[in-house]
């Protein structure tokens, strides 16, 4: 069962269309394994079609009651809008097709608001995996992340946002327990130690380097801008 969401802001954001592009993607990928998420949005959408339909008017009431289609300087082709009208009732509704991918003993389902983004190669470390998604959005890194049987993230904070959508398996940390569908939103304010026993599959978004906190791990962070 998934508990965990992106709140009320950052999903009117979406609907909004006003996130960064790597944040919309992964906000996309929660919404396709959420059905809370999907009411939400489709009730955000209808409120700001209603709210398009209820804004001022461009023409005043005056400019429409002298308006007159002998004003018009263009011809219609009915005929040609009638067959796309036609065309339109008959169309078939397209699902993208459901793509699967293998990483160590792990198969998992890739969300279709990623079926068009290239992967790079896996870079492994030990019992972590990740795969960067070739997708430009600023500063903004993002990438497929694998963690097999009982490995774990290293105790760290961070520079910037990392949001993580899990995707396969599950986690858990100082501040709880995550399944397939959890979205977590984290920076500077909070430190954990992710860690998994039947192993895991992430989609993250960071927008800047890990700072890792304690132990031989730290030697990393003068590296932090280059790995994370």
């Amino acid at each position: 069962m998934i508990k965990h969401h992106p709140n009320a802001a950052i999903l009117k954001d979406f609907v909004d269309g006003t996130l960064a592009d790597s944040v919309s993607l992964i906000v996309s990928s929660h919404v396709e394994l959420c059905e809370h998420c999907q009411q939400q949005v489709k009730q955000l959408t209808a409120e700001a079609a209603n709210n398009a339909f209820d804004a001022e008017p461009v023409f005043s009431n005056e400019d429409l009651d002298s308006f007159s289609m002998d004003d018009m300087d263009f011809d219609f082709d009915f005929d040609a809008i009638e067959q796309i009208t036609a065309d339109a009732s008959q169309s078939v509704e397209v699902i993208p097709e459901v793509q699967q991918v293998t990483v160590a003993d792990t198969t998992f389902t890739i969300p279709r608001a990623l079926n068009s983004v290239a992967r790079k190669d896996w870079m492994n470390l030990g019992k972590i995996s990740r795969a960067r998604l070739d997708f430009a959005d600023e500063a903004h890194h993002t990438s497929l992340l694998h963690i097999d049987k009982d490995g774990q993230v290293p105790c760290h904070t961070h520079k910037g946002f990392e949001i993580t959508l899990l995707l396969e398996g599950s986690f858990e940390d100082e501040m709880g327990v995550y399944n397939k569908g959890d979205f977590i939103w984290l920076d500077g304010n909070h430190t954990h130690q992710p860690a998994t026993k039947e192993g895991c599959v992430c989609l993250t978004v960071s927008s800047d380097a890990l700072y890792f906190t304690k132990g031989v791990s730290q030697l990393f962070n003068p590296l932090g801008k280059y790995i994370y």
